[in-house]
């Protein structure tokens, strides 16, 4: 059964953002994040009753407040003229009101993660008028048990990052890759000497990679039992190439964070080429569109894994769309120090031997007010 799409007035919009200082930066193969932003969203309906959501912008560094100011003066107001309809889901509904605006500006991205964010806190919104979980909300029949992994990892001292997040429940990990072919033969081999043979290991190299560079490099790690590896390539590169990379690939590939439309989840899909989906709740679709892919992983034997690296807000509703979608997908939590996500949702998320399970409190289960007086 679908879950219904909610058919009632937005009465107002918030945006605030927040910025924690981090000790140590955030390396990936394209930038660094030397603090850690958020942009966090609060929806209430016409008797007060509100929603959460959060945006994508850990890049560039001015991200988060550029889609602040969307949501104040152009989205946002968007939102509130709109009649609610009960047919079409948020997401594509600003992205309709938008499309123009998108073409003109050329910021398709930055107005698909607002709008992302926007859907998520409607959806949520809609879950807490329920009087249910979100992930409940989504599909009545959901446990609301999931698997989870620690992610993040990065070069500087992987081995002892995995052994602390072991500490801290996780059995499954994931480093990152996607540097010099040195720096990432020692991270993979300090993470599985630190985690041992058995435990759960991918590697992400954010888009690292030429074809064949990813062809040879896929060939070097495949000896570290790796369950995928997450975008060898850039998003946007033919599709023929995804396809020539998996079928010389001895390690299962993953993207999905920086695809734009639903057909271009749907050709990764049923082209074969992934074994792993990961729409973000925060960068595109919101909770309808990555649901909608959720869904549709399942009848091509695609594994659903929401990508997210962000605050506790984006954690807690990418959670709740897994338990939703159920399978053997595993939540993606990013164990670098991120005051924002910690204070917000690692009480609710903390798992235990590699697991979690979401509590019955209405919508994504935390309601962080405070946030926005």
């Amino acid at each position: 059964m679908e879950p219904s799409i909610p058919d009632f007035r937005i009465a107002s919009v918030e945006a605030v953002v927040l910025r924690a200082p981090i000790p140590v930066p955030v390396r990936t193969s394209f930038g660094t994040m030397r603090d850690r932003p958020a942009v966090f969203l609060r929806v209430c309906d016409d008797h007060g009753r509100r929603g959460y959501g959060e945006i994508w912008c850990n890049f560039p560094t001015v991200a988060a407040e550029h889609r602040k100011r969307l949501v104040d003066e152009i989205v946002g107001p968007a939102l509130i003229e709109m009649e609610p309809d009960g047919k079409t889901a948020p997401f594509d509904r600003l992205m309709d009101r938008l499309h123009v605006l998108a073409l003109q500006s050329g910021e398709w991205g930055p107005l698909r993660q607002v709008a992302a964010g926007l859907d998520a806190a409607i959806y949520d919104l809609a879950a807490r008028r329920a009087g249910l979980p979100l992930f409940r909300y989504l599909n009545p029949a959901a446990s609301g048990d999931i698997a989870a992994y620690a992610s993040g990892i990065g070069p500087e001292t992987p081995g002892a990052t995995a052994e602390h997040a072991r500490e801290g429940g996780h059995a499954a990990f994931k480093v990152k890759v996607g540097f010099d072919r040195d720096t990432d033969l020692t991270s993979l081999t300090a993470i599985r000497e630190a985690i041992g043979p058995q435990a759960r290991l991918m590697a992400d190299a954010n888009q690292g990679w030429t074809l064949e560079e990813a062809v040879a490099r896929v060939a070097d790690y495949a000896g570290f039992d790796l369950t995928w590896i997450e975008e060898p390539l850039r998003a946007d590169r033919p599709l023929r190439e995804w396809s020539d990379l998996a079928a010389r690939s001895p390690i299962p590939i993953a993207a999905g964070e920086n695809l734009n439309a639903r057909a271009e989840f749907d050709a990764m899909m049923h082209g074969g080429v992934l074994a792993f989906i990961q729409p973000d709740v925060a960068k595109w679709g919101g909770v309808s569109g990555c649901y909608e892919v959720a869904a549709a992983a399942t009848g091509t034997g695609t594994v659903y894994c929401p990508h997210f690296l962000g605050g506790g807000i984006g954690l807690a509703a990418s959670a709740h769309l897994l338990a939703a979608q159920g399978g053997d997908g595993m939540l993606e939590i990013d164990v670098n120090p991120n005051p924002l996500r910690d204070e917000l949702a690692g009480a609710v998320l903390r798992p235990h031997d590699g697991r979690l399970r979401l509590s019955d409190l209405p919508g994504i289960g935390i309601a962080p007010d405070a946030l926005f007086s």
